[in-house]
């Protein structure tokens, strides 16, 4: 990584966003695996935040629901599971085994050796029952093609079995065997989220065997994955990288020689783009706006986020536990947040502290909402995790 270091400001850097992740009108895509494919990885954790972050980026939103089910659950071009920072997300297909390899497999096992270990305090069966239960649930869940817990339950009554949890703790609780022991084969890419119970709002779901996927070498896989976050979210500083991937200091180092990662200056010290990107960027030549949802891959993208969300705001649009709301944004910065009120309507609001806007940032925000309402329609949508603004614009 040599001299002559670029300075990048934060009005190229809301630039590059703009254009990158299909915020700026003429970005748009067509398509949902198109979108996905543009940001490498859609926040899961809130079933809604999959639609509602692909509505906003495409050009025809009236399509959101039917084409982004028919992606997840017929198409299979994405596939909902765990991934960086044992989070679920999701990503497109061809990805599954990158994600896997690069940052799976460690957790997986932290994950099977922690079940182990409560297991065995709780004076639960051993590790071989454990792996008899295992084996026999997914050969129910592969006759089955997709079912809940309750219904491999039926099947596999010992997925049944509980177990106290941290007994003697203030967090002690109970635990199913197949609450556990699904998410950790989630974790190790043996299973992966299928189709709800309810409407695309739903957080109940069924589980489907995960799709085949090639064993990838764990380095490579790291050098892949962060070539594909650093195209679309370059520059971005280590300590963004280390935070969005959930990787170790030095692995994620590693990556950056192996991609042979360009240092550039910014605001925050130094960043790193890919080969090739460190020239300057044109903006989208046009102002936007966009209403984003809470966890939107974008706001979650970086953990250094002054470049486009005043510190001022962060009071307001996060939760106590550092989830952001649904936001308001303006040419590349947060400027406020919106909610959706009981009989439907979209509301939203721009405090001073967002820095104040026009008219022609207010009627274009106003022309958003619009365009949001028109696409969620009578559906209901309330964030998984509620903000302080959010909830008092729903009222």
């Amino acid at each position: 990584m040599g001299g002559g270091r670029r300075y990048i400001d934060g009005t190229e850097r809301r630039a590059r966003l703009a254009l990158r992740h299909r915020l700026a009108g003429a970005a748009r895509a067509t398509a949902p695996e198109d979108v996905a494919r543009s940001l490498v990885a859609l926040h899961g954790s809130d079933p809604a935040t999959v639609y509602l972050a692909v509505g906003a980026r495409l050009t025809d939103p009236a399509a959101t629901v039917d084409a982004t089910d028919r992606a997840l659950y017929e198409d299979r071009a994405l596939v909902r599971m765990h991934g960086m920072r044992h989070t679920v997300f999701v990503f497109p297909a061809a990805l599954t085994a990158v994600v896997h390899a690069s940052t799976g497999l460690d957790v997986a096992a932290r994950e099977r050796a922690s079940l182990l270990k409560d297991m065995a305090k709780a004076g639960a069966p051993d590790a071989a029952w454990l792996r008899e239960v295992e084996e026999s649930a997914l050969a129910a869940l592969a006759r089955r093609g997709q079912a809940t817990a309750a219904e491999l339950a039926r099947e596999e009554p010992r997925l049944r079995e509980k177990f106290v949890y941290a007994a003697g703790k203030s967090y002690e609780g109970v635990h199913t065997v197949s609450t556990r022991l699904l998410r950790v084969l989630g974790v190790e890419g043996k299973v992966v989220r299928g189709r709800p119970l309810g409407s695309w709002t739903s957080s109940q779901f069924r589980w489907a065997p995960a799709p085949e996927h090639p064993e990838l070498d764990a380095a490579e896989a790291r050098a892949d994955l962060l070539l594909r976050w650093l195209t679309v979210c370059g520059p971005a500083t280590e300590a963004d990288l280390k935070w969005w991937t959930g990787w170790r200091v030095t692995d994620v180092r590693r990556a950056l020689a192996s991609i042979g990662a360009r240092e550039v200056e910014l605001d925050e010290g130094t960043g790193y783009v890919i080969e090739g990107d460190d020239g300057p960027v044109a903006g989208p030549g046009e102002p936007w706006a966009a209403l984003l949802p809470a966890l939107d891959p974008t706001a979650m993208g970086w953990q250094q986020r002054n470049w486009y969300l005043p510190p001022e705001l962060r009071p307001p649009l996060f939760d106590y536990s550092g989830n952001i709301g649904p936001t308001v944004w303006w040419n590349g910065q947060v400027v406020g947040g919106w909610a959706q009120r009981p009989d439907g309507e979209i509301v939203w609001r721009v405090p001073p502290a967002g820095g104040g806007v026009g008219r022609e940032a207010e009627a274009m925000i106003a022309a958003e909402a619009e365009r949001l309402q028109g696409w969620v329609g009578a559906t209901r949508v309330t964030p998984r995790f509620r903000t302080p603004m959010e909830r008092e614009l729903a009222g």
